[in-house]
């Protein structure tokens, strides 16, 4: 039966690419060759750098935060990646370290409650398949390049990595329903106006 993509399995897939040996287990990074580590940490690199693009599986929309009783301040969860506002709110908020931060008005505490949307890290075990086998291919064109540094290799991974990332959007866009009438520009632009009551 097949199962997803172990972080153990997507190591081995990065140095299968460099032809380097598989390893049996990457829970001691000190006891693994130089190869096997440098993938661990690359993978890991990796990971948090697509989930920081924020897809459908790792977003969380309409989610309220309060400042604390005593300071008024928001402190977020260490794994949130991204934190934007929803709604017309007088604020502009942005992420200071793990504190939010309203630009607009110079200040980082929060009387009322604020709708934001955030994009949250995922553990692997938690990421769809479509996201784990970009994530190991994209890792494994970063090792490729730090260790062998060949573009021959490079052209094979980026082969492999462009029809994984193809399969990523598509799942991404197939779960998240997502039309062109979701972006303001665009229905600015072909004249809808949801607005809009003549009488």
């Amino acid at each position: 039966m097949a199962t997803l993509t172990t972080q153990l399995e997507a190591c081995n897939v990065m140095l299968g690419y460099i032809g380097e040996a598989p390893v049996n287990s990457i829970s001691n990074t000190e006891e693994l060759p130089v190869s096997a580590a440098n993938a661990v940490t690359i993978l890991e690199e990796t990971s948090k750098e697509v989930q920081s693009e924020g897809w459908h599986f790792n977003t969380e929309k309409d989610i309220s935060l309060v400042g604390n009783a005593a300071t008024g301040t928001i402190t977020l969860d260490s794994d949130i990646l991204q934190v934007d506002h929803e709604g017309t709110d007088d604020v502009d908020i942005v992420q200071r370290g793990s504190v939010l931060f309203d630009r607009k008005n110079n200040s980082s505490i929060f009387n009322d409650t604020i709708k934001v949307t955030i994009v949250r890290y995922l553990d692997w075990d938690s990421l769809p398949e479509q996201a784990r086998r970009y994530i190991t291919l994209r890792a494994a064109r970063a090792l490729q390049a730090r260790l062998v540094g060949s573009r021959d290799l490079e052209a094979l991974i980026i082969r492999d990595e462009f029809a994984a990332k193809a399969n990523l959007e598509n799942s991404d866009n197939n779960n998240s329903d997502r039309t062109i009438f979701d972006n303001f520009d665009v229905a600015r632009r072909i004249g809808i106006n949801r607005n809009y009551n003549p009488y």
